[in-house]
């Protein structure tokens, strides 16, 4: 004799299994974030608020106003400010250095691509730099007015187009020194293979189609150089990304996904491996007025976990796959692809307190033991 089916057991049966699919799947915003609770998708709520307490106890006045966490591109947690917009100082370094992957998958550009055939002023002192050199901070590039200003002295030039005839050192590779004038010579250079201004190739292929509210982000700039507008590379100056917490997670949402926005490949995911892998050895030599020191972590204008000089990782509480765009005032966005998760915390306070690796790390502990094990994108011991 046949059974009847229920069919509402079966129907809540499916409703679980769907559920639980989608805990594990990955998600991309339409117009806006889905959110869901933590719990949905995998993290302890309680664990994860000791972690996003203990951030706001080590952080300056925004504490964490403008936080956002992303897990399996679900919004799990967000601050009040989310929608602030403001500059973003040295975290626009990786949106130039984004620039250059485009152009490379394009096969307009290469990393050996020397800057003095885009940009002439460049051949006399120099003829040897790459766009290899510019993104990792090895060029050695120094402009005219590039003397120290009290403590800012990592290239302040307000004229970072015209070349210094005595660089920071030669030849380049041989040292790392963080030096703002040498990316925003870099952006000039980009602009130049481009043809176009750098903003406007990364709104078409890349801030459009991932859906960055355009009322929400600008790119500062300097004006026309030589009849192109060229955008500022290393976010001095005012002349940096302006954006919102809440559209930049869209762009760690892209590099999580390797470059693949839903179906569509924007960016080629070699390039973000590439990219946000450390490509300055620890061992390099670093020139005595680098605004901060990338030996072993540095990557193509990203910061990876690799390990420094010192032997240890930058965040040594982290997994060893973390990278992030960082910039000056606690400016930060942390891609974690042990864990699925994009963190983003924007800030004004480094005046009244800097956030340090340390601090960090330890943030990103405390977010990892919130993680139940079995859970997608479970939690790693780091390497």
């Amino acid at each position: 004799m046949c059974k009847c089916l229920d069919w509402g057991k079966i129907a809540l049966l499916f409703a679980f299994l769907m559920c639980s699919a989608a805990a594990g799947s990955m998600a991309f915003p339409g117009e806006q974030w889905e959110q869901a609770t933590p719990e949905s998708q995998g993290l302890d709520p309680a664990k994860l608020e000791q972690a996003v307490s203990y951030l706001k106890d080590n952080s300056g006045p925004d504490g964490v106003k403008e936080l956002v966490i992303i897990r399996n591109g679900y919004m799990i947690w967000k601050g009040t400010d989310i929608d602030k917009v403001h500059g973003v100082w040295s975290l626009t370094k990786s949106f130039t250095s984004t620039v250059l992957g485009l152009l490379i998958d394009d096969g307009r550009a290469s990393l050996d691509t020397l800057a003095r055939d885009y940009v002439p002023s460049m051949a006399k002192t120099y003829p040897a730099v790459t766009l290899r050199h510019l993104t990792t901070m090895t060029s050695g590039y120094y402009a005219i007015g590039d003397e120290p200003r009290g403590g800012y002295r990592h290239g302040p030039s307000p004229t970072p187009f015209k070349p210094a005839d005595r660089p920071l050192f030669v030849p380049p590779g041989s040292r790392y020194a963080y030096w703002d004038s040498a990316m925003n010579q870099f952006a000039n250079v980009l602009t130049r293979i481009a043809g176009e201004p750098i903003e406007e190739l990364f709104e078409r292929r890349i801030a459009d189609p991932i859906g960055i509210d355009r009322a929400k982000w600008d790119w500062g700039d300097f004006g026309r150089i030589d009849g192109i507008v060229v955008n500022g590379g290393s976010g001095n100056s005012n002349k940096h990304i302006f954006i919102s917490a809440r559209e930049l997670a869209r762009f760690g949402h892209l590099f999580l996904n390797k470059g693949k926005w839903k179906d569509e490949q924007l960016l080629s995911a070699a390039w973000v491996h590439a990219a946000t892998s450390p490509h300055v050895p620890a061992s390099l030599p670093l020139q005595r007025l680098s605004g901060a020191d990338g030996r072993g972590t540095y990557g193509y204008n990203w910061w990876a976990n690799g390990a420094k000089a010192d032997g240890k990782r930058k965040w040594p509480d982290a997994p060893a796959g973390t990278y992030s765009a960082s910039g000056y005032n606690n400016n930060d966005m942390f891609v974690i692809p042990e864990w699925n998760m994009v963190v983003v915390r924007l800030g004004l306070d480094q005046g009244r307190f800097a956030i340090t690796d340390k601090i960090y790390s330890t943030f990103l502990r405390k977010t990892g033991e919130a993680i139940r094990q079995g859970s997608q994108g479970r939690p790693t011991a780091p390497r």
